[in-house]
């Protein structure tokens, strides 16, 4: 494929390899993950007859694998037909803010796909910062009621204590 192998040598462990049923390896793409951006790059295939099917396997592999690390966005300069199917669009100058300066560099057009939207998980962070607030004031409100529960059974239980001993007391004089 005339990559560049003294640049990839370094980031071996970004690609992943396709293998056939028989063990013999077919392709392979890189994968870097980068904040809540993941990039594809490298394509590269053996038997380009069998790349798309190589494609499809993979592909089922690098969701999984964003999926795990919270990536919002899959970004690839790979302009094979496959990656329009899976829902790849062609980025517009505006929105290339969006690129991570360390991929600004590379020169050709963008494709990306979103997979989480970040203004819904900013919501829900607020939804949930907000509830984890108000259960913590609802806590302390628990908290205190039951310090106030407390206190009334202990005074109840003092009163009671100090009846005892004075019916006690006039049991003791009315005896002699």
């Amino acid at each position: 494929m005339r990559l560049p192998a003294d640049e990839l040598e370094s980031r071996l462990t970004e690609f992943q390899v396709i293998e056939s049923a028989e063990g013999q390896i077919v392709g392979a793409i890189g994968l870097q993950i980068l904040r809540p951006h993941a990039r594809l790059h490298s394509e590269a295939y053996t038997d380009f007859a069998l790349a798309d099917a190589a494609r499809q396997l993979v592909w089922e592999r690098i969701q999984l694998i964003a999926s795990h690390h919270g990536v919002f966005r899959l970004w690839t300069q790979e302009n094979s037909p496959f990656w329009s199917r899976c829902g790849f669009r062609i980025v517009i100058t505006e929105s290339l803010v969006q690129l991570p300066e360390e991929w600004k560099r590379f020169a050709g057009k963008w494709y990306a796909l979103q997979l989480k939207s970040e203004a819904a998980l900013a919501t829900l962070e607020k939804e949930l910062t907000a509830f984890r607030e108000s259960e913590k004031q609802r806590a302390t409100q628990t908290l205190g009621h039951a310090r106030t529960m407390t206190t009334a059974i202990t005074a109840v239980g003092f009163g009671v204590f100090f009846i005892c001993i004075a019916v006690l007391i006039y049991l003791l004089i009315r005896r002699r």
